[in-house]
């Protein structure tokens, strides 16, 4: 079954597969939203969107379009 951040609730975890679309604003690859790099959902923003998540230290605020762009891999820990 394929994940996105997207599909995070708050405080799991998981593991960046792929971000490779098109639509992926290049800063948030700056920032370290690459493949292999730990993602942690943190909380909502009224309404649901944007979301805050930690991706290896780095804070960010991504809007859910673009989160459910980006596949990870569920961390069980």
């Amino acid at each position: 079954m394929s994940f996105t951040i997207a599909d995070l609730k708050i405080g799991e975890k998981g593991i960046i597969a792929e971000c490779a679309s098109i639509d992926i604003p290049n800063k948030l690859i700056q920032m370290g939203c690459l493949p292999g790099n730990q993602v942690e959902l943190l909380h909502y923003a009224p309404f649901s969107d944007p979301i805050f998540v930690n991706i290896n230290g780095s804070y960010l605020a991504i809007r859910k379009e673009t989160a459910a762009l980006i596949s990870i891999e569920k961390s069980y820990e």
